[in-house]
């Protein structure tokens, strides 16, 4: 029997909106408690170097708002470093960053970082904080998060959203191979594997059918979709169509 697939839901946007005009409504601590009272399985918030959405208080605000784990998403720097240390969330998801995109763009370069994240690493899971990598679907970096002794990688699907979107229907099964083999991998290898980026009500299902894969992140898409249905509206039709999958 597959086992049930978890949602965490990124709040992110919730605090884009809330800083556009300034002042604290909308309130992305809301946000946290209606994906509770729904039955979302977790709550995903990126503090970035440049604090364009999540605050730094906002961080023990949501932590105290909800009893559903916090996964921060963070740059693998010493200032994030220590505020994952001082919140200790459930989780801590390492990402790329650079300041001036728009969103992540592409996965964290495990291999090529390897030294640097090493003593980064080590402390989250010191400080038992759950390490998960935000990676491409490849081995180098699925062997890369093996060596640095990281429980979970979460695989950018990006790349399928992208080619989904663009009715490539070659590319699609081309990346739904790649991320189908590599989500054995990870799990053969005793490393839970995720999932997020890009994915939509109608593009998500493929994606939660991989019975490896035990959660998926999703973000931009269930807030942009609130605007029209209600956040409780977005995500109970997103776990519906994840369940169904399964």
């Amino acid at each position: 029997m597959i086992a049930p697939l978890r949602l965490g839901v990124n709040i992110d946007h919730v605090a884009t909106i809330r800083n556009a005009r300034g002042g604290d409504h909308p309130d992305p601590v809301r946000a946290a408690q209606i994906v509770a009272s729904v039955g979302g399985d977790g709550i995903t918030a990126h503090l970035r170097e440049d604090r364009r959405h999540i605050r730094d208080e906002d961080l023990a605000r949501i932590q105290s708002a909800t009893d559903l784990p916090l996964n921060l998403e963070m740059a693998a720097t010493p200032e994030m470093l220590e505020i994952a240390l001082r919140h200790k969330p459930h989780a801590a998801c390492i990402v790329p960053e650079k300041r001036e995109e728009r969103t992540t763009e592409g996965g964290l370069d495990a291999a090529g970082l390897h030294n640097s994240l090493v003593p980064i690493v080590e402390q989250l899971r010191e400080a038992d904080i759950r390490v998960s990598l935000f990676i491409e679907a490849t081995e180098r970096q699925l062997d890369a998060a093996l060596r640095l002794g990281a429980p979970v990688v979460e695989f950018h699907t990006g790349e399928y959203a992208h080619a989904f979107l663009d009715g490539d229907s070659k590319k699609v099964a081309s990346e739904m191979k790649r991320i189908s083999d590599m989500a054995a991998l990870a799990a053969k290898n005793g490393i839970e594997p995720h999932a997020g980026h890009g994915l939509t009500f109608e593009n998500v299902q493929p994606i939660a059918a991989i019975p490896q894969i035990a959660e998926l992140n999703i973000g931009h898409y269930l807030i942009g979709e609130a605007v029209f249905i209600g956040l409780e509206g977005a995500i109970g039709r997103m776990r519906d169509l994840m369940d169904a999958a399964r």
